[in-house]
């Protein structure tokens, strides 16, 4: 058995050319979605992650507004500068691309972000809204390993789904999407007992940990669907997931790879949110 392996690369262009006719929709309603991304800093990785969604933003036709600031930039002058763009009726979506300085609270800054305007759903306000299952906007990665799983065609209730990792970011939300979705779910962690044999009771396999090739092919059950959120640097320079991906194809049906996996739905999701708060913005005004 050799598992299908979900195509990041192509279903994130799905997503994006759906973002896109949103966004010819709404420019014929005289509103042209629009993202501002604050950089604080010259983080290597930071700079690479922002063009990429300067990119995406043009592929869709978004208007991409990226705001660079220096490394000493205070606390007080970036939490100003986000007050402005949340006045901005212009603006549809704030992000702040982290890491932040050491000096500065990611989440006092994260807080000061009107929810309306959090495409990347990080603020406790949506965090809540998708807790109590109301409307509201999911953190991208996540709202991306749940589009993957569905473009498998399984039916996802009644399913078990084990989600290892439990940061904010990814592994709680993935798991109340997944449970929103009717799944069984069970969040694992590094205090976990008997983590493999829970792992192999999974019909849906979501690896969050950070750590390469956590995931051995043992821990995987027959006909799983497995999505690998992980980004790890090897010793070889390549960028490898948190499954040991050659042994876990032997036995899954499903299996994102890395590169080319989740990290593409992550962007592509992100302009989703974002045409979205665009739409609700119009909506509000109408």
């Amino acid at each position: 058995m050799s598992a299908a392996i979900i195509d990041g690369k192509k279903l994130a262009a799905a997503v994006k050319a759906e973002a896109a006719a949103e966004v010819q929709q709404l420019k014929e309603q005289g509103v042209v979605p629009c993202l501002a991304v604050l950089l604080v800093g010259e983080d290597p990785a930071s700079q690479v992650y922002v063009r990429g969604k300067a990119n995406d933003c043009a592929e869709c036709g978004i208007e991409s507004r990226v705001i660079r600031l220096d490394a000493a930039t205070t606390q007080e002058e970036l939490l100003a500068r986000i007050d402005a763009l949340a006045a901005d009726d212009a603006v549809h979506g704030i992000l702040v691309q982290l890491p932040l300085p050491a000096h500065i609270d990611e989440s006092a800054v994260i807080a000061a972000i009107p929810p309306e305007k959090d495409v990347d759903g990080f603020t406790p306000v949506n965090a809540g809204r998708l807790l109590t299952g109301e409307p509201c906007f999911a953190p991208c990665t996540p709202a991306g390993c749940l589009r993957m799983i569905q473009s498998t065609g399984i039916d996802i209730a009644g399913k078990r789904a084990v989600v290892v990792g439990r940061s904010n970011i990814v592994g709680k939300p993935a798991a109340l999407l997944l449970l929103a979705a009717n799944a069984t779910v069970t969040i694992c962690h590094s205090r976990t007992r008997n983590l493999a044999d829970i792992c192999r009771e999974a019909d849906i396999l979501v690896a969050a940990v950070g750590r390469q090739g956590f995931i051995t092919g043992d821990m995987v059950k027959p006909g799983a669907v497995v999505i690998d959120v992980g980004i790890n640097r090897g010793a070889d320079g390549k960028l490898h997931g948190d499954v040991d991906f050659a042994a876990a194809s032997e036995k899954a049906a499903f299996i994102t790879p890395v590169p080319g996996g989740v990290g593409l739905m992550t962007r592509a999701m992100l302009m989703k949110n974002t045409v979205a708060a665009a739409r609700a913005a119009l909506e509000r005004q109408q």
